[in-house]
């Protein structure tokens, strides 16, 4: 595929990291709070349901993902929002904590999505709500209007979303059959800049740590565990959940999220071994982040892996293919691949090992796990170059990375944990967000 492809995919990766900041502008602000007075205004709460499941906390929400890490680069989710409820396609990403739906407030830049624009609630989240100032760096929270929270998310791909904190209901259904409709804190984004790796999606679901975060308010409500976790098939689609009850945790490899890295699911630092042995390369800075298709190391990190690799394949029949610019760096052999079966042989297997504590766990990396075969039959490597994206220093493990197991993110204990998995294969339940 041509160049815009490779941009595409490229900066896919980057939807979760994220920057928020206020604008200060104040004549902006009365602007925006304008809009809000034309907006629809949401029934009486139906939120009657929380009180009545507040004692069933351990109960799961299950979710049916689409997508796949190539060829359309993102897995996304349908959300119900808002009285009655209508449906939303949002990419699933732990790497950003606030959940927003392009709405029409009206809308002063939007891009083309699958849904009509939400339209908000009346229910504006003040200001002085905790959840804002969790959306604000320390010190710049600051309220010009204190009846509205006002926010603007940066994504290291160049988009942007400019809007206002709303609640509105969503509609779920617990494994067990039983629906309920939680108000909860949204972002009703009527400016939006689309990065380089734009998605015709109606927006974001950010499932990170923070408290404006989806899992993070319906445990507050005592709804959920503070739990969430995804299963992504490397034949597309899976499935992804919130609440402990959809796994056995005695079947799970366990390691402690890091207290030096806490804005995101990080078991901290991890050593890079290949085909076995250590490539020398440790104290690499890892971060979970299911918004990024590929995986990330960074700059020597990814000069180190890739001429090993490069060496590894020297002598066998492969040879690079720099006229496919899927990815960026290719190989094709004596005829079309076409699947990553057919390669596994070239390739060994990688492993990240992490220490916690005395105990030392690993995440293995299969070549099923690190590489993709393009629409050309060319195989090629999806770990890219953190530093030309910038990630400077930070390494990101992927969905490619993270297809066909299970990736739990336990906010209750503290830990990151994983097992292999048929992720085609739906947890039996009553019910399913579909």
């Amino acid at each position: 595929m041509g160049k815009e492809r490779v941009g595409l995919v490229l900066a896919l990766v980057l939807m979760s990291f994220v920057i928020s900041t206020s604008s200060s502008d104040e004549q902006q602000l009365r602007w925006r709070k304008s809009l809000f007075s034309t907006a629809t205004t949401s029934s009486s709460s139906s939120s009657s349901s929380s009180s009545l499941l507040s004692n069933r906390v351990g109960s799961s929400l299950l979710f049916q993902v689409q997508g796949n890490v190539y060829p359309t680069g993102y897995y996304n989710v349908t959300v119900y929002v808002g009285q009655p409820p209508k449906p939303y396609f949002l990419d699933l990403d732990t790497g950003s904590d606030l959940t927003w739906l392009q709405c029409d407030a009206p809308c002063v830049q939007c891009v083309e999505a699958p849904h009509p624009l939400y339209r908000p609630s009346n229910d504006l989240v003040p200001c002085e709500d905790p959840i804002c100032a969790s959306l604000h760096a320390p010190g710049q929270h600051k309220c010009e209007d204190p009846t509205q929270c006002d926010y603007e998310v940066e994504y290291a791909d160049g988009g942007s979303s400019l809007g206002v904190l709303v609640k509105d209901a969503f509609a779920f259904n617990y494994t067990n059959g039983q629906r309920l409709n939680p108000r909860l804190a949204l972002g009703c984004g009527y400016d939006q800049v689309p990065g380089a790796s734009y998605h015709p999606l109606d927006g974001i679901l950010g499932l990170g740590k923070g408290k404006s975060s989806i899992v993070s308010q319906l445990h507050s409500q005592k709804l959920i565990r503070n739990v969430v976790g995804h299963c992504l098939s490397g034949r597309g689609g899976g499935f992804l959940f919130f609440g402990d009850d959809l796994y056995d945790s005695s079947r799970v490899v366990w390691t402690s999220m890091s207290s030096d890295y806490t804005k995101y699911y990080s078991p901290g630092v991890a050593e890079l071994f290949f085909g076995g042995k250590t490539t020398g390369l440790k104290k690499l800075p890892l971060v979970f982040d299911s918004g990024s298709s590929y995986t990330y190391l960074s700059h020597v990190a990814y000069q180190t892996l890739t001429s090993m690799m490069k060496r590894e394949l020297s002598a066998k029949s492969l040879k690079e293919a720099p006229e496919d610019r899927t990815l960026p760096l290719c190989w094709k052999g004596k005829r079309p691949f076409k699947n990553v079966r057919d390669v596994k042989k070239y390739f060994k297997p990688l492993a990240l090992s992490f220490t916690d504590g005395k105990t030392r766990t690993l995440f293995e990396l299969t070549p099923e796990a690190y590489l993709i075969i393009s629409n050309r039959g060319n195989v090629c490597l999806g770990i890219l170059n953190g530093a030309e994206v910038g990630l400077q220093d930070l390494n990101v493990i992927g969905d490619i990375s993270m297809q066909d197991r299970v990736v739990i993110y336990d906010n209750e204990k503290q830990r990151i944990g994983w097992m292999p998995a048929n992720c085609d294969r739906i947890p039996k339940s009553k019910a399913m967000n579909t």
